[in-house]
């Protein structure tokens, strides 16, 4: 066979002019003849053109292939024929350049293979494409590695500069970008939270100094624009305004974000912090008589958010002195105390009443704060104790734990006082 020969004008499946003959079996198991040219096939193909230099490999070409490959087979064959600047776009899918790819890598087809990295490296794909093509790609070897190109992992300073701009763009810092600010704002909460997912490079950039400074004003952000939305609410003429409820519930939605996310930054302090000396300001307004029977909803939310708190103290994964824990403890029981019965007596009147108090949120709260109270010294307890059997709300939250324990506690602490006493005259009169 002269494959030196001047290639003619041919097409594929040209019986009159072909010179070699394929032979493929179909998805039925028989075989099935394909009539090409060798002056391609030598062309665009190492593979065929190293067998078609054998002087004793004939004119027929056996290529084994399964059921499941056969039909990108036939693609391969077709693509064989077309010229270069065309190949592109006769691809039309991720799957068939997926499945055309392993076989331009086998038979050595450099054109073909280039043009299917390429699509596949730019065209959008689905999530099960996506897994696929990742299954694929890694058995295919460095040559299809640029196809994973949008999906290699970024180098630290990349992720870093990410993280920062979109914990900017959930806190609001600079202001927000209309007409989109509100769903950029709430997307970049989303990816953060995604960002803090366990990951070998999550440690490395929270624990950035630059990282830990703009997530420390982000939260400085979020709670001033609760405190002045808050502050300005008393001031609408129209109490029940929705726009303004709107506008508070929605930067309370901000800072309960940063009290979700801030404990996977080793940040729940400056959290707790910030709540701490908000908490006064926000029970004033609260609890002005313009709101008693408004905006539940905040209410309870507010009672969600001192909840996290209570247990980041109480439980010891938030380490404040004594003082601080007390005033904590002085400033919420008291409004717990208070709002729970009137949301209780709201769903009574009405089944329907949609603001209430979980029972896994009593329960959270209840256990938080007992938890607290047993930290303190004995006679911060005492006080608290002594508060709560005062009022007419002993049943929630429930302290008799704390208060059995008190009792315990300070009759060991009076017999451990005079075994000691006892000790000291001992010794004395010895002497």
């Amino acid at each position: 066979m002269d494959l030196t020969a001047v290639a003619k004008p041919c097409s594929f499946g040209d019986k009159g002019t072909s010179d070699v003959v394929l032979r493929l079996r179909n998805s039925e198991g028989r075989p099935e003849w394909f009539y090409s040219h060798s002056s391609v096939l030598v062309s665009k193909s190492g593979f065929f053109a190293d067998r078609l230099s054998n002087p004793g490999s004939g004119s027929c070409i056996e290529i084994h292939c399964s059921d499941s490959t056969y039909d990108h087979h036939v693609n391969l064959l077709r693509l064989l024929y077309l010229p270069t600047n065309s190949l592109l776009d006769s691809l039309d899918s991720v799957q068939s350049a997926l499945g055309v790819l392993p076989l331009a890598i086998a038979f050595r087809c450099e054109n073909i293979t280039n043009c299917c990295i390429q699509y596949l490296e730019a065209v959008p794909w689905e999530d099960k494409e996506e897994e696929q093509i990742v299954k694929e790609v890694l058995k295919l070897g460095p040559v299809a590695m640029p196809i994973l190109a949008r999906i290699q992992p970024v180098d630290l300073s990349a992720t870093k500069s990410v993280f920062i701009s979109a914990v900017r763009f959930a806190t609001s810092i600079g202001g927000s970008c209309p007409p989109f600010g509100d769903e950029l704002k709430t997307s970049a909460q989303e990816q953060v939270e995604f960002m803090l997912g366990g990951d070998e490079d999550t440690p490395l950039v929270t624990a950035d100094d630059e990282v830990k400074s703009v997530v420390k004003s982000g939260l400085s952000q979020v709670c001033s624009l609760f405190e002045n939305e808050l502050s300005s609410f008393l001031l609408v003429p129209d109490i029940t305004a929705e726009t303004a409820e709107t506008r508070i519930l929605q930067c309370l939605s901000d800072v309960e974000w940063m009290c979700n996310i801030l404990p996977r930054m080793d940040l729940m302090k400056d959290f707790v912090c910030s709540w701490g000396e908000m908490s006064r300001k926000i029970l004033e307004i609260v609890e002005d008589k313009k709101l008693d029977n408004a905006m539940w909803v905040l209410k309870v939310k507010l009672i969600e958010v001192t909840g996290k708190v209570l247990e980041a103290v109480g439980y010891g994964n938030v380490i404040l002195p004594a003082p601080c824990r007390v005033q904590l403890l002085k400033t919420w029981l008291p409004y717990i105390r208070k709002i729970k019965p009137l949301l209780d007596a709201k769903a009574d009147e009405d089944t329907d009443f949609p603001y209430k108090m979980d029972e896994d949120l009593c329960q959270s709260i209840e256990g938080a704060i007992v938890s607290l109270v047993l930290a303190l010294p004995s006679n911060d307890q005492a006080d608290i104790l002594s508060d709560w059997m005062k009022t007419e709300q002993l049943k929630y939250p429930d302290l008799s734990e704390a208060f059995e324990v008190w009792c315990y506690r300070t009759k060991s602490a009076k017999r451990r006082l005079m075994e000691g006493l006892d000790r000291v005259g001992n010794t004395t009169i010895s002497l």
